[in-house]
């Protein structure tokens, strides 16, 4: 690239001439597409990017600063930084739509488990009261065997057979 060709270009974009973005994009659009690239890999995408930056270069024409660094040099952080972006955005997306559906999932389990929960609760009620008190505590209760020989004053060994024998007679029920 000229310097000639910079230089107008910078002038252009100071006094906030359409002209510079023409000038722009013919003279650094292939290189500039090349750094996006360099970042977002689906054509589309860094298409967009691309249009994106040159719109914030219009934007900012005025604040770029010979002094700091030169024309592509500035062009090269507006674009390598929109296309770091753009992919920041994407993956906050995704994120989002991944929780909103983690969320719906588990909407749909609490959901069954509580039906579930309340249809082996209707089936408990047909066995005899010791397996459901057993059944009743262990599974409802979140009770260990332990505490619930210890909490119900029935022996350890009782609480594992009321427990086999209530679980055998509920798989009757639900496999007749």
């Amino acid at each position: 690239m000229s310097t000639s060709i910079e230089q107008d270009i910078i002038e252009l974009l100071e006094n906030g001439d359409k002209k510079a973005i023409s000038l722009l994009y013919e003279h650094y659009s292939g290189a500039l597409l090349g750094v996006v690239k360099k970042v977002i890999s689906d054509d589309d995408i860094a298409q967009d990017v691309l249009q994106e930056s040159f719109i914030k270069v219009w934007k900012k024409g005025k604040t770029y600063d010979a002094s700091k660094a030169k024309l592509f040099t500035w062009l090269y952080r507006i674009f390598y930084n929109s296309a770091i972006d753009k992919v920041r955005s994407l993956n906050n997306k995704i994120k989002k739509e991944v929780q909103i559906e983690d969320s719906n999932v588990y909407k749909l389990t609490t959901n069954s488990l509580n039906q579930d929960t309340l249809d082996i609760q209707k089936h408990l009620s047909g066995l005899e009261l010791k397996y459901q008190v057993v059944l009743n505590a262990l599974f409802f209760e979140g009770m260990t065997q332990q505490e619930a020989s210890e909490e119900l004053n029935i022996p350890l060994g009782t609480i594992k057979s009321r427990l086999k024998i209530g679980l055998r007679e509920l798989k009757k029920i639900y496999n007749p």
